[in-house]
């Protein structure tokens, strides 16, 4: 397939099977994914490659027990990481500015870029991968686990392997929706009901089809997606203490002076 094609036809695989992705194959889109632009072209990231039954065994508690971390052969986090650029920095007798949370939000950039690069790559030969976001909502625990130094904190990752099914594909916002010309544009009432016409129908629909969260939809009284979101899926709660953890496990990792 085109590029293009390859990104029109992603969708998260959650079932994997168990065949091995050959050391050259996964070589190959690693090396594709450091293309990726990278401020100053510094590459402050890192990509742990896991496939260590025992390693995953533990990031599995980790992110929220999810079954595709043992079923998918191989586990790929990318670390925002100025460790390796201070101790380049130590040795060469340079001065270190890189201890800061702007320092973080480079690294961190470049660790995204980096991983959207390495899934196009393994999507175009055939394989699949679903993000997990509880690599960054519970960066302190997948950093213990890892060994992460100083200065490394885990921001994305993803299953990767083989797809054992074939999911339909989400919808998204419509272009128009999302695309500003020149400048921003402001949403009028009428604007946002349309642009959520479609993803109101379809994700209520989606949610609504798994009986766990079907259970909890009806439990909680909800009567909108928006609502599911944050009433059921996004509470303040659970990102106020999401967001402590992660600025206390920054401090903790020297990216807060």
């Amino acid at each position: 397939m085109s590029v293009i094609d390859t990104i029109h036809a992603h969708r998260s695989i959650r079932k994997y099977k168990s065949d091995p992705i050959p050391d050259a194959m996964l070589n190959t889109i690693l090396a594709a994914g450091i293309q990726a632009s990278s401020s100053g072209n510094m590459q402050t990231y890192s990509i742990i490659v896991t496939r260590d039954r025992y390693l995953r065994e533990q990031l599995y508690e980790a992110h929220y027990e999810q079954s595709m971390v043992l079923e998918a052969p191989v586990l790929l986090t990318f670390c925002a990481d100025f460790h390796r650029m201070r101790h380049w920095l130590r040795i060469s007798s340079a001065p270190d500015n890189f201890d800061n949370f702007m320092s973080f939000m480079i690294a961190a950039i470049d660790a995204i870029l980096v991983s959207q690069n390495v899934a196009l790559a393994a999507e175009s030969q055939g394989l699949g991968i679903c993000y997990l976001g509880s690599t960054f909502s519970n960066c302190d625990r997948v950093g213990k686990i890892l060994n992460l130094p100083a200065n490394v904190v885990p921001v994305v990752g993803f299953t990767l392997g083989y797809p054992n099914e074939d999911p339909p594909l989400r919808d998204r916002l419509p272009l128009d929706g999302l695309v500003h010309q020149e400048t921003y544009h402001d949403y009028s009432d009428a604007e946002i009901q349309e642009i959520y016409r479609e993803r109101e129908v379809k994700g209520w629909d989606r949610y609504m089809s798994y009986p766990r969260l079907r259970k909890m939809i009806i439990d909680s009284g909800v009567e909108n997606l928006a609502q599911v979101y944050t009433e059921v899926k996004y509470t303040r709660q659970s990102h106020q203490a999401f967001s402590r953890k992660v600025l206390n496990y920054l401090e903790a990792q020297d990216f807060m002076n």
